[in-house]
């Protein structure tokens, strides 16, 4: 069992930028790929980006790409996800995401346990 914490949400005005953090619990964390997903207000959970166990390999959606970068420290069992020139479409509840495969999917279904969210509020 994993259980995942996520902090750094906030509050922030377009063109700004914040660190979401997920902490998990588990010896074999450095086994898992990670996902971070968001559900904007009134929307369905979407993909925002993904990283291999090793940090080999990073998927990134197309809305994401470019602004936000995924990262690991698997000697502190924590994810990240850096976001730069955030835009109000950006608004949502983070979740990360753990897949005890490794796959680095884009899909909702590949994970096998979600922290609680943190919500990140981006003004125009």
């Amino acid at each position: 069992q994993v259980q995942l914490v996520e902090s750094g949400g906030g509050l922030v005005q377009a063109g700004g930028s914040l660190r979401l953090s997920c902490a998990a619990s588990g010896r074999t964390f450095s086994r898992y790929a990670m996902g971070w997903f968001r559900q904007p207000p009134g929307k369905e959970r979407e993909f925002v980006a993904a990283i291999m166990w090793n940090g080999s390999m990073r998927n990134y959606a197309d809305s994401v790409q470019g602004r936000f970068t995924i990262s690991r420290d698997n000697a502190k069992n924590t994810v990240y996800l850096q976001m730069n020139s955030l835009k109000p479409e950006d608004t949502a509840v983070y979740y990360c995401a753990a897949d005890e495969l490794g796959r680095g999917s884009s899909r909702f279904n590949a994970y096998d346990y979600w922290g609680q969210g943190t919500q990140v509020t981006v003004s125009s």
